[in-house]
């Protein structure tokens, strides 16, 4: 995300994990951008007792050396391994 000429802080993007496996692994995994700092997102699709569906979400920083918090270890995709995530999205 830091490639891009526009201001990224305070943006994200998440993608369709095309590496789920498991129903444990995201449903959707990306990266967000909060305040300047780099964090892998994931999404799980979960439905409460009402019948109701809901994204469950869990962040972890960018630059933590635990391979449990990289989405790819967990099925995931990471935003950077998109072309389309560049693209220009207008206003």
């Amino acid at each position: 995300m830091s490639n891009s000429q526009y201001d990224e802080t305070n943006r994200g993007a998440l993608f369709k994990n095309s590496r789920k496996t498991k129903d444990s692994h995201p449903n959707m995994t990306g990266r967000i951008n909060v305040e300047g700092k780099e964090y892998w997102i994931s999404a799980w699709t979960k439905t409460d007792r009402n019948g109701n569906r809901f994204q469950s979400l869990s962040v972890n920083p960018v630059e933590s050396n635990n391979r449990s918090n990289d989405n790819r270890t967990s099925g995931g995709d990471r935003a950077d391994d998109h072309d389309d995530f560049d693209d220009d999205i207008p206003m």
